[in-house]
């Protein structure tokens, strides 16, 4: 019973816990958030109409970076991304079905923080999903904080 269990355990860890992708720049949450005290929304806007948290242009980074570490390879490459007006190819750790309407700023509002879904982001070196985004980690939040639950609140059941 025990391994059963232990098994069941492992499995549902496993679909959302993952190996950090390799990053075209290495980034530390840890060292940008803990450390120098950045906010999220420095570096992760959201633009109207708020549904996504999106990542800060190579230009916004180098409001620092024309000082901070400015020999550093990472940091010439991001100067390139910043001077060439392109984005940094970010791969992406997380990413909501398109399925699911999700709001990033209705949950703000609520007071929801970074955390609740992307679990310790802010002590992570390299980002892995580590937090729980399945639709049960959802309706256990919604029920916790006595918010709607329904399938039309989050899904369009046409398709």
């Amino acid at each position: 019973m025990r391994w059963a269990v232990l098994l069941a355990v492992t499995a549902g860890l496993s679909v959302w816990a993952a190996e950090p992708p390799e990053q075209p720049i290495p980034f530390s949450h840890k060292r940008h958030v803990g450390t120098v005290k950045l906010q999220c929304k420095m570096c992760h806007p959201n633009p109207d109409p708020g549904e996504s948290m999106t990542i800060a242009p190579a230009s916004t980074c180098m409001q620092c970076h024309t000082a901070v570490k400015k020999d550093s390879p990472a940091i010439q490459k991001l100067a390139q991304y910043a001077a060439e007006n392109k984005p940094v190819p970010w791969v992406r750790v997380y990413q909501i079905p398109s399925f699911v309407y999700y709001s990033h700023r209705s949950h703000l509002n609520a007071k929801a923080v970074c955390s609740d879904c992307h679990a310790n982001v802010a002590e992570s070196e390299k980002v892995a999903k580590e937090g729980d985004i399945s639709m049960g980690a959802c309706m256990t939040c919604h029920q916790m904080r006595k918010a709607r639950f329904d399938c039309h609140y989050c899904h369009d059941l046409r398709q």
